[in-house]
């Protein structure tokens, strides 16, 4: 890929599931720059975090192709891309409950190089990075939402991926930690260089983006 190609390009997107009923997205193409943030936006339904799973290599179109780097997802071992190049945050979370947000933390590591003691001290490193290095021994339930949260983007960051995908990080917050998390996440995206992808319904995350993508009815009407 050529320095002025983007990080992610989509072209000719669809996403039938399989009973036919549902066409979830129809010819949806969009390319993202490294370094960019994008918020996409819609109503309930329109095709947004099934553009999000695809981006992020998790479903796999019924037609057109999803390119990263220059590179075709469909020529990839999506799961060795997924654990390498990207990172994932959920409106729900997606925490182990047994496990302390240390352990949690250290999760997408254990496919990799480390051994334990560097697990640990990278994971203590990126606690501190989500201002939750004096919470590592807790286990999700004696946490906030706000806090469990920050544990999930931690998480998402062990790998040091280049491109991080949210849908709905958000959601499930109150104002305030809504406005935490969003500091949160474009201060990682400054010091870190990354490019960020979120899925959300609301205007003030949104209004935080470079620049925003609007879907209905699994079409980008703007953006």
């Amino acid at each position: 890929m050529s320095d002025a190609g983007p990080l992610l390009k989509a072209e000719g997107l669809t996403r039938i599931y399989p009973d036919g009923a549902v066409r979830a997205l129809r010819g949806v193409s969009l390319a993202v720059a490294a370094g960019e943030s994008v918020a996409v936006t819609g109503p309930s339904g329109c095709g947004k975090s099934t553009l999000l799973h695809l981006l992020g290599g998790l479903d796999r179109p019924t037609s057109g192709e999803v390119y990263f780097e220059g590179v075709p997802l469909g020529a990839l071992d999506l799961d060795a891309f997924r654990a390498r190049r990207i990172g994932f945050v959920f409106q729900s979370f997606h925490l182990l409950p047994t496990l302390s947000a240390l352990e949690n933390v250290q999760v997408p590591m254990f496919e990799g190089p480390w051994p334990r003691g560097e697990r640990v001290a990278r994971a203590v490193r990126l606690l501190d990075e989500v201002a939750l290095a004096h919470r590592r021994d807790h286990i999700p339930s004696r946490l906030s939402v706000g806090e469990r949260q920050r544990v999930a983007i931690a998480r998402a960051l062990a790998n040091e991926p280049a491109l991080l995908l949210a849908d709905e990080p958000t959601g499930n917050l109150d104002s305030v930690a809504q406005a935490e998390v969003l500091e949160l996440l474009g201060r990682l995206r400054r010091e870190r260089s990354l490019t960020l992808v979120l899925v959300t319904h609301s205007p003030e995350v949104a209004a935080a983006a470079d620049r925003v993508i609007k879907i209905r009815d699994g079409r980008i009407v703007d953006g």
